[in-house]
């Protein structure tokens, strides 16, 4: 079964219509959280000084827990929607473990995205003088974006291994490399369609993401088990997604 951006999307698109009020809902409830993480964050920071206050940084903790086992939720979801759709109900959404896998593999990517910018300043101040700083703001930008979107095609499916078979952050990101390897043009051409598709979501009053959210989600996961073998496969996921 091979992977292509039209399958990936096909199969988004018809397991959505299957239930459809069901995935909008799911997805309401996501937005909620979310919601409600960002305003419990303000309210824990407001009497501590506010965001630039001495214990401030305990509001952001508190957000980036809940945060992440919301995007725990997503992930689970998202397989558990894919490997059974009439039957997956909302409690795939709570999806605790493993926290401290996601969480770490969360802190990689900050780290990573950390020495990044690091990185940028640096260059530019490398090659300002020589070059001058404008030009080389722009060709270091060019080649920036160039890298990043490497980088999110080789691990865009590092979460999906962390929540499908208990990766560690490490072993999570190495599969994901190796998964993505001979498919990568396809998969940047899967992250522009969804993107556009968003996109259009936005622009229809925003309701529109309603629909495209659980489309992107549901093409990704496809993706993720086309690419890694076990589309089709007995759905190993359903019990661990639903402890």
């Amino acid at each position: 079964m091979g992977f292509s951006i039209a399958s990936a999307l096909s199969f988004g698109w018809e397991t959505f219509k299957k239930r459809p009020w069901f995935f909008v809902g799911a997805f309401v409830l996501i937005v909620i959280a979310q919601v409600v993480v960002e305003g419990l964050r303000r309210a824990i920071d407001a009497p501590l000084g506010g965001p630039e206050g001495n214990y401030a940084f305990l509001g952001s903790l508190v957000s980036l827990a809940l945060s992440t086992l919301i995007s725990m939720g997503m992930t689970a979801f998202g397989l558990a929607a894919h490997d059974n759709p009439e039957m997956v109900e909302l409690a795939a959404l709570w999806h605790p473990h493993p926290f401290w896998k996601f969480l770490g593999l969360s802190i990689v990517f900050g780290l990573i995205a950390v020495a990044g910018v690091l990185g940028f300043f640096l260059v530019i101040w490398a090659l300002g003088p020589q070059f001058g700083h404008g030009l080389a703001i722009v060709v270091v930008s060019l080649v920036y974006i160039v890298l990043a979107v490497i980088l999110m095609l080789m691990f865009v499916f590092a979460s999906f291994f962390v929540i499908d078979r208990e990766l560690g952050p490490i072993a999570a990101l190495k599969d994901s490399y190796r998964i993505t390897l001979g498919h990568r043009w396809p998969l940047l051409g899967l992250m522009v369609v969804l993107g556009l598709i968003n996109i259009l979501g936005i622009l229809a009053l925003v309701v529109g993401l309603l629909v495209s959210a659980p489309v992107t989600l549901l093409a990704y996961t496809r993706a993720y088990r086309v690419l890694s073998g076990t589309a089709g496969a007995a759905p190993l996921a359903d019990a661990v997604l639903a402890a």
